[in-house]
C-alpha cells in the first residue's frame, strides 16, 4: 500500500528517488509505471497490479467502446515502465518532468493502491482542496455509513 507523502530531489538528468516505504510496498518489483495524469499537471502510477486492474475494468467494456478506448490511450500508451537501482534511483524522462512541472523537487502523494507525483507546491494546493470538501462531505459520509448498517 502506498501511503504518506514523500519529497524528493529531481536532479537535472530527471533522476529521483523511489521513496524508500514505497519501494517496501512493490514487495520486490524493482519497476513502477508512472504517465502523465489526464487530469491536470501531475503524474499518475503504481505497479503492475494496478494497471491489470485498469486493463480489467477497461476490458469489461467491450472492444468497441469509446470510454474504453480513451483511457487506453490515456492512461496505457503514456505510461512509462521506469526502474529503479538498490537505491531507489529512477530516471524521469522529460516530457513527464516537463507535464508535471518538476524542478529540482518532486512530491511523491500515496494513495493506497496507487500514488501521484507532484510540483510540491501544486500538491499543497491539491491537498488543501481536499481537506476543505471532505469537511464538506463529513456529514454524508456519515449518513451513507448509517444507511448501509440498516
Amino acid at each position: 500500500m502506498f501511503v504518506g507523502t514523500h519529497h524528493v530531489s529531481v536532479d537535472g538528468k530527471g533522476r529521483l528517488s523511489v521513496p524508500a516505504p514505497f519501494r517496501a510496498a512493490l514487495k520486490g518489483a524493482d519497476l513502477i509505471y508512472v504517465w502523465p495524469s489526464y487530469q491536470g499537471p501531475w503524474l499518475e502510477g503504481g505497479d503492475a497490479a494496478l494497471l491489470s486492474r485498469l486493463h480489467g475494468a477497461l476490458g469489461a467494456r467491450g472492444e468497441l467502446d469509446d470510454v474504453r478506448d480513451d483511457f487506453t490511450y490515456a492512461i496505457f500508451a503514456e505510461a512509462r515502465a521506469l526502474s529503479f537501482d538498490e537505491t531507489g534511483r529512477a530516471s524521469l524522462p522529460d516530457d513527464l518532468r516537463a507535464h508535471a512541472r518538476l524542478d529540482g523537487k518532486a512530491a511523491f502523494a500515496g494513495l493506497s493502491d496507487r500514488f501521484e507525483i507532484w510540483s510540491p507546491v501544486l500538491l499543497q494546493e491539491r491537498v488543501e482542496r481536499a481537506r476543505a470538501a471532505a469537511a464538506d462531505k463529513r456529514g454524508l459520509i456519515n449518513r451513507l455509513s448509517r444507511e448501509g448498517s440498516t
